[in-house]
């Protein structure tokens, strides 16, 4: 897994340490040191987006039995043989100095397995360490190939040969979706689909408020309108049918995924997911949407209803519930 942190993100190393550490919590055997692990990300990943001035990426990669966290910077780096050795602090009240630094470092050096450090050829450093985690044993995944419905179609191979950016990107998304069905079951996909979605969707939404200079909750009016925004910028057909305090209902001429979509329905649930996404984090209760009619399985257009009022007693069959999120969390102060 990597992320790209930017220095200027001040709560980016506390989201990325909550984030590996449920990750490793969820993965990790018994013995398992995950808070050594978090402390260990939270100073090597601390101390490049302290004293890097720019970038900084993170890598998780777990191939053994236990993780290699990596972080890279193009910051002024500091001397790899001093990894793992005692610092001296300066007096009290002096300003901290990069060398200073190296004291994060040496207690992450007792808590982890190992730790290592080499300056970048284009400037900076990177930085690795082992995490105290073991993995828990796993099944090997190596599947024959399936060829039956493969994407992308041969008649959509470029006059030049290969395959444009648009369809290879469009196959790789409809492969992953059948391929987690396959293997998973359909409420894998779903689920993994509503993911994407969710995360998507809130990049998203902040675009349009920044685009429409919006404060505060959505309306439903302008809900609807970022809805059919985002949904034309990706090749969709969206269209506003009707809008009022309780409910929007859209619809839809064209699949951004194109006809290909009937080969995985399941990723209508990221339409779900984005649109729910949006409308609970500008509501005060669980909002739902249900898709009436789906191109995905045989409609020839797709009817979407964002339902904004409390649920009734026992839910809404067949719609997809999203929990509001606390009005503090999203708009603070």
């Amino acid at each position: 897994m990597d992320w790209f942190l930017r220095a200027d993100e001040a709560s980016a190393v506390g989201d990325l340490r909550r984030e590996v550490v449920a990750y490793l919590r969820r993965h990790g055997g018994p013995g398992s040191e995950v808070e050594d692990a978090g402390l260990a990300l939270s100073e090597v990943v601390g101390n490049a987006v302290r004293h890097s001035g720019g970038p900084v990426w993170v890598s998780l990669s777990w191939t053994q039995e236990q993780p290699v966290l990596t972080v890279r910077d193009l910051g002024p780096g500091f001397d790899p043989a001093r990894l793992g050795q005692p610092v001296t602090l300066a007096p009290p009240g002096a300003t901290p100095t990069l060398a200073e630094a190296g004291l994060g470092l040496f207690l992450v050096s007792q808590v982890t397995p190992s730790l290592a450090a080499e300056v970048r050829r284009a400037g900076g450093m990177t930085v690795s360490v082992t995490l105290p985690v073991n993995r828990v044993p796993a099944v090997s995944h190596d599947p024959p190939r399936s060829t039956v419905g493969a994407l992308p179609e041969l008649d959509e191979a470029l006059p030049g040969g290969g395959f444009g950016k648009e369809s290879f990107l469009r196959a790789l998304v409809v492969q992953l979706a059948r391929a987690v069905e396959a293997q998973q079951g359909p409420d894998a996909a779903a689920a993994a689909v509503a993911q994407v979605g969710a995360d998507i969707g809130g990049r998203m939404e902040e675009e349009y408020r920044a685009a429409r200079s919006v404060v505060g909750r959505l309306t439903p009016e302008q809900m609807a309108d970022c809805y059919v925004r985002l949904k034309h910028a990706i090749d969709g057909g969206f269209y506003v049918i009707e809008v009022t305090e309780h409910r929007i209902v859209l619809g839809n001429t064209r699949c951004p995924f194109g006809d290909v979509v009937q080969r995985a329905p399941s990723l209508c649930r990221m339409t779900s997911s984005v649109f729910g996404g949006i409308a609970a984090r500008n509501s005060d209760h669980t909002v739902a949407v249900l898709l009436e009619e789906r191109i995905a399985v045989g409609d020839p257009g797709c009817r979407v209803v964002v339902d904004l009022d409390a649920p009734p007693e026992g839910g809404r069959p067949l719609a997809h519930e999203y929990a509001a999120v606390a009005e503090a969390t999203l708009f603070p102060g």
